[in-house]
């Protein structure tokens, strides 16, 4: 017995599939946080943004257990600042691409917003 589709059904499951499969590409090559690499290479920092901001792992957490995860920050900060900055290198692009920033913001002192700055 032959599975014949009918060509509306041949064009759904053709687009269902490649839906399934870009999607499965994109959860495959993206980078997950990892604190060494965070610590050790600065300019690929921007790989892991996206993790950090979608897994909040880092909200209700203290400045020190920030610091402990993520090291020193990179821009000046005093002890009374809400935020910290940390440089997250420049992703690639036909373009000019401005250096990326992750800024974390205290309220509290606990973590309260995560997002990204752009120079």
């Amino acid at each position: 017995m032959k599975l014949r589709l009918k060509r509306k059904d041949q064009i759904g499951f053709t687009f269902f599939l490649a839906f399934v499969i870009s999607t499965s590409l994109i959860w495959f090559f993206e980078e997950r946080f990892n604190q060494e690499i965070w610590l050790s290479d600065t300019t690929e920092r921007y790989k892991m943004l996206d993790d950090i901001l979608e897994n909040k792992f880092l909200m209700d957490k203290t400045k020190q257990e920030v610091i402990l995860l993520l090291g020193e920050p990179d821009a000046d900060s005093n002890s009374e600042d809400n935020f910290l900055i940390y440089r997250l290198g420049k992703p690639p692009s036909f373009f000019e691409s401005e250096p990326q920033y992750l800024l974390v913001t205290f309220e509290n002192e606990k973590v309260v917003k995560l997002s990204k700055a752009i120079d």
